[in-house]
């Protein structure tokens, strides 16, 4: 059985492997790949996602979309992707997006999926808050919805809140209350998911492929995690692929699930009650633990199986 998926990015480097652990899943149809501005701007994330899916030789259609979140301002994170998005890895250049705006196609592909559709979410939430939002009713055609965004405890871009979680908290909102199940891969997940140069090694030795070497070379060029004592890089987005490809590599709890909407210090904060604290019902699930030998054996395998 293959699930249809509509993959929502913004590459990004762990971007670029979730998208190739996608293509490269046969448990998977992706349908299209939509792309906003995040960990760098659209003019850089749109022609990235062109030339990943261009290197895995796939003709699934790229979407260019928003370009910044519903309020405030875009800020990017070139810290962590260079200025480019991938660290500096140059790839060949893709073919040209469609010309449909990714909202636009997130919605027809809804209306007309003869089977609920997964929209996976591993950049700014703002796409699919628009596609929900201005066409409530498309939900009841979506399956479930699996985001890499925020934190039960501490941020990675304030002390409050993970980057794509602040990088539009109003869109995330939407999308937490659609009424469909929402499944989200969070920091604490992320963090178990440890990209350490020994396995970089260990992958670059499965194989000549020019997918499994971009991998390897754009991960590469992701700076060790002081948060994670620099033993390696947080491999975030290709989590949210690997729940829907092998769940069985990880445990989950429901939750709740409310956004911090305000101007103050916590503003994109993930409040989320892991305990019932609240006696609120439970609005997502979250990935709590990862079999991390399993997962990067998982990535291995499939980078490999690219061209």
């Amino acid at each position: 059985m293959h699930t249809p998926i509509i993959l929502d990015c913004d590459p990004g480097t762990d971007d670029a492997l979730a998208i190739f652990l996608a293509l490269a899943s046969p448990e998977l149809d992706v349908l299209a790949i939509t792309v906003a501005g995040g960990n760098v701007g659209l003019e850089h994330t749109l022609p990235n996602a062109l030339a990943l899916t261009a290197l895995a030789g796939s003709d699934v259609p790229v979407y260019g979309g928003a370009d910044h979140p519903l309020l405030g301002a875009f800020v990017s994170e070139t810290r962590v992707h260079g200025e480019d998005g991938l660290g500096g890895v140059v790839l060949p250049p893709g073919g040209k997006a469609q010309p449909e705006h990714a909202v636009d196609a997130i919605r027809r592909i809804l209306r007309t999926s003869p089977e609920p559709v997964t929209l996976v979410g591993i950049g700014p939430a703002t796409n699919l808050g628009l596609a929900l939002t201005t066409e409530p009713a498309l939900a009841a055609n979506v399956r479930e919805i699996v985001l890499m965004t925020g934190a039960w405890g501490e941020g990675n871009m304030t002390p409050a809140a993970e980057f794509n979680a602040i990088s539009d908290p109003e869109a995330l909102a939407i999308v937490l209350a659609c009424g469909r199940p929402v499944v989200l891969a969070t920091l604490e997940t992320t963090a178990q998911a440890l990209c350490t140069p020994a396995i970089l090694a260990g992958w670059r030795a499965l194989g000549a492929g020019q997918c499994l070497k971009a991998a390897c070379d754009i991960q590469g060029t992701v700076p060790l995690n002081r948060r994670l004592a620099h033993a390696g890089a947080a491999l975030h987005d290709p989590c949210a692929i690997a729940w829907i490809v092998d769940p069985c590599l990880f445990t989950t709890r429901d939750v709740s699930v409310v956004m911090d909407l305000g101007p103050g210090p916590s503003r994109g904060r993930t409040v989320i009650d892991r305990w019932g604290r609240t006696g609120a019902p439970a609005n997502a699930k979250i990935l709590e633990t990862l079999d991390a030998t399993g997962f990067f054996a998982l990535l291995g395998e499939r980078f490999s199986r690219l061209p």
